[in-house]
């Protein structure tokens, strides 16, 4: 197998999966470990993977990446996720979902759910749910952004503080080890921090790959949310963080 083949398929796997190790593509691909470090090390150097312990995430920085290839991404692992933090959702409670790939996945969860009313600023959300006939949906005003279908802006921020929800629920682009929610998007930021403060409770969203993607803007601290739903046990640091904060953490498939 060539180079080039490898490299393409490297990526093809990073974005569906969010991750590669070196060993699983070493297996796959028929080559030493060593083969596949150099593939890593190349595809590092063009910019197109960033070299984690083990294997390789793909890059982040102050841009996001694009929307249909964040809806693709561990697709399997948000639905898993969505799940779990659904089950906490009660029938006849008031929800706000705002932008992103988990929260669309948390709304194809709620299609089952009685009474609700879901306040949103995500334009996905809002289709989504159009199939729960026992639900009342709410789209708050604001800007389009037309990459993925959120509403944003000062508006959106004024129209969110007019409503008390009995749950959030927010995603994340990444998360530090300290436990704060980063984000890209400023404007995102200021009606991610409305929904948390006009919230009873908010949950968080967020598979752990977000520990390893970076973005410059402070969404807020997971002390300040009461649950966080995600896949994998978080490194003993923050798990420690989260339990003098009173986080509740739900990995996902686990009891």
């Amino acid at each position: 197998m060539s180079q080039v083949f490898r490299h393409t398929e490297i990526l093809t796997i990073a974005r569906r999966e969010g991750k590669v190790t070196v060993e699983d593509l070493a297996e796959q691909f028929g080559v030493t470990l060593q083969t596949i470090r150099r593939d890593l090390t190349d595809l590092a150097d063009a910019g197109r993977l960033e070299r984690v312990h083990g294997g390789a995430v793909l890059p982040s920085g102050t841009t996001n990446i694009g929307y249909e290839e964040r809806r693709a991404l561990n697709a399997e692992v948000k639905r898993n996720i969505a799940v779990s933090c659904a089950a906490q959702i009660p029938d006849d409670a008031s929800v706000f979902l705002n932008i992103g790939t988990s929260t669309e996945a948390v709304a194809t969860e709620l299609l089952g759910h009685k009474n609700l009313m879901v306040v949103t600023n995500n334009m996905n959300v809002a289709n989504i749910l159009v199939a729960n006939p026992d639900c009342e949906i709410v789209v708050v005003g604001g800007t389009l952004r037309r990459s993925d279908g959120g509403l944003v802006g000062s508006l959106t921020t004024a129209a969110i503080s007019r409503f008390k929800f009995d749950i959030a629920v927010i995603g994340c682009s990444a998360m530090d080890i300290d436990g704060d929610l980063l984000d890209f998007d400023l404007q995102e930021v200021g009606v991610s921090q409305s929904i948390i403060r006009q919230s009873r409770r908010a949950f968080l969203v967020a598979d752990v790959s977000k520990l390893t993607r970076k973005a410059p803007a402070k969404i807020a601290s997971l002390s300040e949310l009461d649950a966080f739903f995600t896949d994998q046990p978080l490194p003993p640091s923050l798990a420690e963080k989260c339990r003098n904060w009173g986080v509740n953490v739900v990995v996902a498939g686990r009891s």
